[in-house]
């Protein structure tokens, strides 16, 4: 019985590396579900990380995405190892000290409230009668509940559902592998399935429908919007404000140019797309804390992030661009459209550079950066989308407070509108890479199967992907994503007669709607 209420209440006690909320033990460790799948992800491969900075940076929930080093760092030595061992194998003494642990900060909370109680008037609960340990069904970070685990989960380093459920939801890898220099950012706290009941008054709704009852929100609730918005944006930008001032400014050199250059096409290639899955991650988590995202479902949250993540990725870009010699900061210097050459797609590449130079003339502020990023994710139009309404009631709410910030910061009055348009064009650089991408896949399918990262490989699914219903998608897969190299000519001719079979197919198939977004498929989740 002690071992059932110790495991019910260990969440008691915070995440031992960055301070959040924690969830079990995982890895011989107290931690939160952010720095368990962290680790994991570390010890997957060879994984080489470096701190930019003193290598003493700080680790708490805002700041533990900053830097993968330091992270790492603490984790090791409080003690995480691949090789702990269950709880039920501990030995008694350190089944007794975890147990004195919990009660040490469930006295510490009951003596918090206790003050609370005082100063609000309340009279406080009597001494000695602490609160019963109840199951744990807790209000996450994020404000969703979460139904507890099977006791296993609390303290395996991973249970078998749960790499289930960390590989693939839907075919979009919320957990990701890393390959070599990738950042890892938490994606585990995307739940699985919303709990509340999106058709109710809760959940959404209070999200969707303002309190005036009208069809414009309140001043206090855009008010809010917006500081949550601008204040997740600074929290999950890739690069620090310091790191991009003009002192910082280090262009690539004559030899690392000549090196990108002599680079093949598909190591060229990987590189980049190691890079742009870096800088999505921190969309990702950008994401998940902008009010209201995460109380959508689950499919709408995917369909988001696989549509807009890229999109967010060439809008921040514009903080990391020198309109002074047209360059970008990429692999730790600024490099210029030239370093990119053995991409072999020289009018996306200018495109790019163009779209970013246009940005960066508006002279956006940081915030009013978040709160336009904030709107091109939440786009209302995005195909596949279940309930489109209450995205597009979210979009308009953002749009509200990005106008009155504007207004606020005496802006130009058509820089909202120049803001609108930029929209279409950053979607057809999107448009532009998956063709280019496309091309890159028939020619080197293995490389992007082997060398790409999954998430990478996730978003940016092939043409076939993008429009199969469900049951020809799987089938599909294999054929394009998992090719062995070998017989160009003859694999190219095969696709393109498997092409014809599957559009006459896609025809025929009434609950396919014809568009460009990516398909998400639901997830098949096990008891």
């Amino acid at each position: 019985k002690m071992f059932f209420l110790l495991f019910s209440q260990i969440e008691s006690i915070p995440c031992k590396i960055c301070g959040d909320k924690s969830s079990g033990i995982h890895y011989g460790v107290i931690t939160c579900e952010g720095c368990k799948g962290f680790f994991r992800r570390s010890q997957q491969g060879t994984v080489s990380y470096s701190c930019p900075r003193q290598k003493s940076c700080l680790i708490d929930r805002t700041s533990r995405n900053r830097c993968q080093h330091c992270r790492l760092q603490k984790c090791l030595a409080v003690g995480m190892s691949r090789d702990a061992v269950k709880f039920g194998r501990m030995s008694k003494k350190q089944r007794d000290s975890l147990f004195a642990e919990v009660q040490k900060h469930r006295q510490q909370q009951q003596e918090e409230k206790v003050g609370d109680d005082t100063e609000k008037g309340r009279e406080p609960q009597p001494p000695g009668e602490a609160e019963p340990l109840t199951p744990s069904y807790a209000l996450s970070t994020n404000g969703v509940t979460e139904l507890p685990n099977d006791l296993s989960g609390y303290v395996n380093g991973q249970t078998p559902d749960e790499e289930k459920a960390d590989s693939a939801i839907g075919g979009f890898y919320l957990d990701i592998q890393p390959s070599p220099d990738q950042s890892g950012l938490d994606m585990d706290d995307i739940k699985l399935e919303p709990v509340c009941d999106l058709s109710s008054d809760s959940g959404l709704d209070q999200y969707c429908c303002y309190s005036n009852g009208d069809s414009s929100p309140t001043d206090n609730e855009l008010e809010h919007l917006s500081e949550n918005i601008c204040k997740s944006h600074m929290e999950t930008c890739q690069y620090l404000r310091e790191e991009l001032q003009p002192s910082n400014w280090q262009t690539v050199l004559q030899t690392d140019l000549d090196a990108y250059q002599k680079k093949s096409q598909e190591d060229m290639w990987q590189l980049c797309a190691v890079k742009v899955t870096e800088a999505v991650q921190y969309v990702v988590e950008f994401a998940k804390r902008i009010d209201g995202f995460m109380e959508l479902c689950q499919n709408d949250q995917i369909v988001l992030l696989k549509a807009g993540s890229l999109e967010v990725v060439f809008v921040r870009m514009c903080r990391a661009y020198n309109s002074q010699n047209n360059t970008v900061f990429f692999d730790s210097r600024y490099a210029g459209p030239e370093v990119f050459k053995a991409l072999g797609c020289d009018e996306l590449i200018s495109s790019v550079f163009e779209f970013a130079k246009s940005l960066t003339s508006l002279q956006l502020s940081e915030d009013e950066i978040g709160l336009f990023s904030a709107y091109v994710l939440m786009s209302a139009d995005r195909s596949w989308l279940q309930e489109k309404t209450r995205v597009e009631k979210l979009q308009q709410k953002i749009k509200i407070a990005l106008q009155n910030l504007l207004q606020n910061n005496q802006r130009d009055e058509g820089i909202l509108a120049k803001l609108v348009c930029k929209v279409s064009t950053v979607r057809m650089l999107c448009r532009h890479h998956m063709e280019k991408l496309n091309t890159f896949r028939a020619l080197y399918p293995e490389t992007v199967h082997t060398r790409f990262p999954p998430l990478y490989k996730e978003l940016f699914g092939s043409e076939f992907e993008q429009v199969l219903p469900q049951e020809l998608h799987f089938e599909l897969a294999p054929l394009v994503v998992h090719q062995k190299a070998g017989g160009l000519k003859k694999r190219k001719l095969e696709m393109r007669e498997k092409k014809k079979k599957l559009v006459m197919s896609c025809n025929m198939h009434q609950s396919v709607p014809p568009c460009h977004s990516f398909i998400f498929q639901p997830p098949v989740l096990t008891a």
